[in-house]
């Protein structure tokens, strides 16, 4: 694997409503540059594998949680997040890259873009010019 080229597995919690996890953010990460390989080991294991000139695992780890994703937070996980954090984005320094690239916006474009847009008040119209 060359030195750019990171793996990592992330983990869900299974306190979550979607017991797939993992499957369901291979889905929306699909549209991230970067990501090479992603795998769902198990319903709340999920492998990727990504290059870190393009993203790194705080900004990946950071969509999920705005997506609604729930990672596991035991304290055995987040030393080891913590610890990759700081490695890559020490990396990133050094290789004088941003902490945060403007490609990720891509998801969340996506992620609107599939949503059934339209009228979300209920109220007839000449009552929403009251309140």
């Amino acid at each position: 694997m060359e030195p750019l080229s990171k793996s990592r597995q992330i983990y869900f919690s299974h306190l979550h409503p979607d017991p797939n996890q993992a499957q369901s953010a291979c889905i929306f990460l699909q549209a991230l540059e970067g990501i090479k390989v992603m795998t769902a080991i198990s319903a709340q294991q999920l492998h990727i594998e990504y290059h870190i000139e393009e993203i790194c695992l705080q900004t990946i780890e950071e969509i999920l949680i705005e997506l609604g994703f729930h990672l596991d937070n035991s304290l055995i996980y987040k030393i080891k997040r913590a610890l990759y954090y700081y490695t890559e984005e020490t990396q990133r320094a050094n290789l004088g890259m941003s902490s945060s690239p403007d490609s990720t916006k891509k998801i969340f474009i996506q992620n609107y873009q599939r949503r059934k847009h339209g009228c979300q008040d209920k109220r007839s119209e000449y009552w929403r010019y009251y309140l």
